[in-house]
């Protein structure tokens, strides 16, 4: 059995930016041990897998070490193949998730990602979190993941983590984030637990940044950075409980699994 895959770089207007996800379209899932292999050997932060339904697709998002409920840029990635390679014919794509219903729209250009929003709270700073990162945070708040806030941008970009420390913490990851000098604001997002040490581009924690810096800076529509070494630049907006990302992506590579089953 061969499988068509196609490698796409996310929140990218070129290649070689923005955060790479494999894509690969199913007619019917495959074992889930299988599917979990091939993100393995793709050794790339998530391998988005979808299948057709009869209103939409199925997706599905893998780390090399484990399936996760929300993956933002592999959603981008995944309607960028449906929209500009597979010629998906209308402008919209429903995709059935863990984490719901998402739906992604093709306009002017940009692929726009209608996102649940997942308001963080304040919490305590944990020692293991300001040891793994090497520098003591503002403030310290918690969604899905830990959200470290400081001052600037340049601390952010000062950090070099302890990876083995990090992964004491109990949650997924680690955002770190702050004010933007020419965006709202900037971050970069390690979870070494799950297989990915520094994300490049992440869109679900844009789910949890969102909310916190639309209450922050008082504003509903944020244009963000992240400034890992790839980088990537995100539009966010905040409706209700749901949060509105915009991105470009770029197909990288085309190929082809062969599978021996």
């Amino acid at each position: 059995m061969n499988l068509k895959q196609y490698q796409v770089d996310a929140f990218a207007t070129r290649v070689f930016e923005g955060n790479p996800a494999a894509v690969c379209p199913l007619e019917k899932w495959l074992d889930d041990s299988l599917l979990q292999a091939i993100a393995n050997e793709n050794n790339l932060s998530e391998t988005a897998f979808f299948v057709p339904t009869e209103h939409g697709f199925h997706l599905r998002w893998f780390t090399p070490v484990t399936e996760v409920d929300l993956c933002g840029h592999a959603t981008l990635a995944a309607a960028h193949v449906l929209f500009d390679i597979l010629e998906h014919p209308e402008q919209q794509i429903t995709f059935q998730t863990k984490s719901g219903e998402l739906v992604v729209e093709s306009k002017e250009g940009l692929m726009t990602m209608d996102f649940p929003a997942r308001p963080p709270m304040v919490k305590p700073i944990p020692d293991a979190l300001v040891v793994g990162l090497g520098h003591t945070p503002q403030e310290v708040w918690v969604a899905n993941n830990y959200i470290a806030v400081f001052e600037d941008e340049e601390t952010l970009r000062s950090i070099t983590p302890d990876f083995a420390k990090l992964q004491e913490l109990d949650l997924r990851g680690v955002i770190v984030t702050a004010p933007g000098k020419d965006v709202d604001f900037v971050s970069r997002f390690f979870a070494p637990k799950i297989g990915i040490p520094e994300d490049p581009v992440t869109g679900a924690a844009h789910c949890e940044l969102t909310p916190y810096w639309s209450q922050r800076l008082e504003k509903k529509a944020l244009e963000a950075r992240q400034i890992s070494p790839r980088g990537g630049k995100l539009s966010c907006q905040l409706h209700g409980n749901r949060v509105i990302l915009s991105g470009k992506a770029v197909t990288f590579m085309i190929a082809e699994i062969y599978l021996s089953l």
